[in-house]
C-alpha cells in the first residue's frame, strides 16, 4: 500500500516542461510517439485550461492527454 501512495504522490508532482519532457519519453509504451520541446509547446496552447497555474506540468494531469492527442497530432 505504501508504494501505491509513493507512486501517486510522484504523479502529482508539479514539475517544468524539461523533466516532464525527460520522464514522459523515457516512460512511454514502445512505438508512442516522443514528446519534443516544440509538440509540448503546441499541446499546451491547444489546451490552455491543463495549465491555470502556470507552466507546471505532472504525470498525473498531463500525461493520458497528452498522449491521447500526440496520436492524432502525428497522424496529421
Amino acid at each position: 500500500m505504501k508504494n501505491k501512495d509513493n507512486q501517486l504522490e510522484l504523479n502529482q508532482i508539479r514539475t517544468t516542461l524539461a523533466i516532464f519532457r525527460k520522464n514522459y519519453n523515457e516512460n512511454i509504451p514502445y512505438g508512442f510517439p516522443k514528446a519534443s520541446f516544440a509538440v509540448l509547446r503546441e499541446f499546451k496552447l491547444t489546451h490552455p485550461s491543463l495549465f491555470k497555474k502556470g507552466d507546471e506540468w505532472s504525470v498525473d494531469m498531463h500525461r493520458k492527454k497528452l498522449m491521447d492527442w500526440l496520436i492524432c497530432y502525428s497522424a496529421s
